[in-house]
């Protein structure tokens, strides 16, 4: 699968703008600020329906436009298809498929899949439990697209739970038995859809953690060992990946943390409270591993995606922006060896000079809102 054509109406920096592409690798050169790394934002956005940039799409829409249109043509077993999402700041996109409306955007997640890298990622290893569960939860809907329904229902079942907690904390006394018998509901609720996310994300754990050793030690060979280790908020406590035993886990740990939640008002117990821990040897990296360590482990857990991704099927377009300018000169070799063989890679560069010699192919120049193909 690849990338043909990326075409912007309104995109961030662009008013317009048309490239054609082809597998491969692609490099985008410029200086910073001309706009190469919006042209990859735009791909990974048809593939996420969402920015490793921008929390919300507000800052996805040129200044002063109401709306902004990505479309991409995509080449999948010789078959064609036209992908299209209008984005709606405050109210709804919209997507279409082959120029006909589809009822709801995320029906058309799968189609494109990327995976990106960018300095952002470093917060995967120095930022906070949220970026490593949003990087598993991404990575799950990415091989899985009805996984964006089971977090978007899991989130609707935590807000309404927690509204609920809050509710009860703010009146200061003990909860009356109506409050108590809708809070069983919604513990129901939040144990069923919470065990459907928890089981997927200790298969696809046991999946990565092989994949991001072997990735991080091609690229720190005597960088010592890369591990994952999931860290939930239910405990030491054994889990399996059953969901019916997941679900009465689940169930019993909001039980035993109801008066904890309801003196604070907020849900403690469930994957939105979990963590998923990078280890290099014995330590966490989170905190104890330098920089270069950092980057090579944050190269590793997207490697490591790229290649389960890989084995479900097609090459996800691989995505890296701005990448190589931040490597030596042994670990910028070695990436580009890992990642030559890819169907598909886009490249953003501030200088020629940072792209790998092993890495040939189409190459543009993007200045003043311009992208020339060189």
């Amino acid at each position: 699968m690849h990338v043909a054509h990326l075409s912007l109406q309104d995109f961030r920096s662009y008013a317009t703008a048309e490239v054609p592409l082809e597998p491969g690798v692609t490099a985008f050169v410029g200086p910073n600020g001309q706009g190469k790394t919006n042209l990859v934002e735009a791909v990974g956005y048809v593939a996420t329906h969402g920015s490793h940039r921008a929390a919300t799409d507000a800052p996805l829409v040129r200044q002063g436009a109401p709306r902004a249109i990505v479309r991409a043509g995509v080449v999948k077993d010789d078959r064609k298809a036209l992908i299209e999402l209008e984005i709606n700041p405050g109210r709804a996109n919209r997507a279409r498929l082959n120029r006909s409306p589809v009822p709801r955007p995320r029906e058309i997640l799968g189609m494109v899949r990327t995976v990106l890298f960018a300095p952002e990622d470093l917060a995967l290893v120095k930022g906070d439990p949220g970026e490593r569960r949003r990087f598993m939860d991404e990575l799950l809907t990415a091989r899985a697209p009805r996984f964006a329904g089971v977090r978007a229902d899991y989130e609707r079942v935590l807000k309404q739970r927690n509204a609920l907690l809050k509710s009860a904390a703010a009146h200061r006394r003990a909860p009356g038995a109506e409050v108590l018998a809708t809070l069983d509901v919604w513990d129901s609720h939040l144990a069923r859809t919470g065990a459907e996310l928890l089981a997927a994300r200790l298969d696809l754990v046991a999946g990565l953690r092989p994949l991001v050793a072997r990735a991080y030690e091609a690229l720190a060979p005597n960088g010592g060992a890369a591990d994952l280790i999931y860290k939930s908020s239910l405990g030491a406590a054994e889990l399996s990946t059953d969901r019916a035993q997941l679900a009465e886990q689940l169930l019993a740990g909001v039980g035993e943390a109801r008066k904890q939640e309801l003196e604070r008002g907020v849900s403690l117990v469930g994957p939105h409270r979990d963590e998923l821990v990078l280890r290099l040897g014995e330590l966490p990296a989170r905190g104890y591993a330098s920089h270069g360590e950092s980057w090579s482990f944050a190269l590793g857990l997207r490697l490591a995606a790229f290649d389960l991704l890989r084995a479900d099927g097609d090459d996800p377009v691989l995505i890296l922006d701005d990448v190589f300018a931040e490597l030596d000169a042994g670990r910028r070799r070695r990436l580009a060896g890992m990642v030559a063989p890819a169907e598909q890679v886009l490249i953003t560069a501030a200088v020629p000079a940072d792209v790998p010699g092993e890495l040939t192919g189409a190459s543009f120049t993007v200045s003043g809102g311009q992208v020339v193909r060189d």
